[in-house]
């Protein structure tokens, strides 16, 4: 749905803060660029799960935003704290804050699996007790009270990766990071870890951060972003976008199409808000994006020779400009904010897109502009 561009001043609400993030691993003529101007807003309470190729800079990015590697080029805050030209000490304290959990589970072999567990409670210098407490209920939490005084020699590859989950929680972290975090385990106990994930991020306002291919636990996501080559492909707020679905549901104009070609447009759609005054669309722009009203109102206005004339109103959930679009003339007919209001807009491209992919889509647009033009509307490119 949106792109999630935004401004470059970060307001310190966000726990993760990418803004045209750029690496290169090598050096010389072997130096290769891996991540390209990543943009990215991670907020308090989101579980956010990161897909794509192998190769695709899932991994790179997720060390950077965990201070394990240094920014080489844009902006990276990770809990209010701007991590670049940070030292190696400055950056340690940073990481006191994020429960880490990488496929290789980094146990100490000497040490039980209560015993890893207790270890960052140790380093917050939480009293022995409260340790033994607190690691317990988080490996119970896991399935794995059967198994506290067992080394991880002595355990399976899936109850090794419990046991280091259960070590990047207990600890309560504001934000977590995990790549790959089910792989080893089987549906049964991904599901549980997951839905830990999910309690903590609700309960706590713990954001997740999740590299995976485990398509079974997509569905846990309040944000999907996928990657490709590097760049982010796509940037899914979840809920947002149900929300959207529904409402493009209720649109006269999109109302009988499938589910799974609103979700599509939907995908592509970026909120704008526009304050009370301003204009939306001017009369004589090119036509570039359709839109639709979500709150507020707005009015249509007819310009000539300097006179306004006001030819309707437009409400929530009225679709405006996809005429223009359509017929590729510019703008007929100005909109104004008549209040502060939020649209959901379209650009042409992905407009096109949608044309060209789905025929029910392009069969309401045209049976609505045929009807328009009929009923003799001057304004092509704004709603009746």
């Amino acid at each position: 749905m949106s792109n999630n561009d935004f401004a470059p001043e970060f307001d310190g609400s966000a726990v993760v803060f990418c803004d045209k993030v750029n690496h290169w691993f090598g050096e010389g003529e072997n130096r290769k660029q891996v991540l390209f101007d990543v943009r990215l807003r991670v907020w308090p309470g989101e579980l956010a799960i990161m897909t794509g190729p192998s190769g695709s800079g899932k991994t790179t990015l997720l060390t950077l935003i965990g201070g394990l590697r240094s920014i080489q080029e844009g902006r990276l805050n990770v809990l209010g704290q701007n991590l670049n030209g940070l030292s190696r000490t400055q950056l340690g304290k940073v990481r006191r804050g994020i429960g880490f959990i990488f496929q290789a589970h980094n146990l100490f072999d000497s040490l039980t699996a209560l015993q890893n567990t207790c270890l960052p409670l140790e380093l917050l210098g939480i009293p022995k007790k409260e340790q033994i407490r607190r690691a317990t209920e988080m490996l119970e939490r896991l399935d794995m009270g059967h198994r506290l005084n067992y080394k991880p020699e002595s355990l399976s590859g899936g109850q090794r990766q419990r046991v280091a989950i259960a070590r990047a929680l207990v600890g309560r972290p504001r934000l977590i990071l995990a790549d790959e975090p089910t792989a080893a385990l089987d549906k049964e106990r991904s599901r549980d870890v997951v839905d830990l994930f999910q309690e903590l991020s609700k309960r706590d306002g713990c954001a997740v951060v999740l590299v995976t291919h485990d398509s079974r636990i997509l569905d846990v996501a309040s944000r999907i972003v996928n990657m490709v080559d590097g760049r982010i492909a796509t940037n899914i707020d979840v809920e947002d976008s149900m929300v959207t679905c529904e409402f493009l549901s209720k649109v006269d104009v999109l109302s009988k199409l499938p589910p799974a070609t609103l979700a599509e447009i939907s995908q592509h759609m970026v909120e704008e808000r526009f304050p009370a005054g301003s204009w939306i669309i001017r009369q004589g722009n090119e036509g570039d994006k359709l839109y639709l009203l979500r709150h507020g109102r707005a009015e249509v206005i007819k310009e000539d020779f300097g006179r306004q004339e006001l030819l309707r109103y437009i409400e929530p959930g009225d679709v405006f400009g996809e005429i223009s679009l359509l017929t590729d003339r510019p703008r007929t007919a100005s909109v104004r904010a008549m209040e502060d209001v939020q649209c959901m807009s379209l650009s042409k491209v992905d407009f096109d897109k949608a044309m060209d992919t789905s025929q029910g889509f392009k069969d309401r647009l045209l049976q609505v502009f045929f009807s328009r033009r009929f009923a003799d509307l001057p304004n092509a490119g704004v709603p009746k």
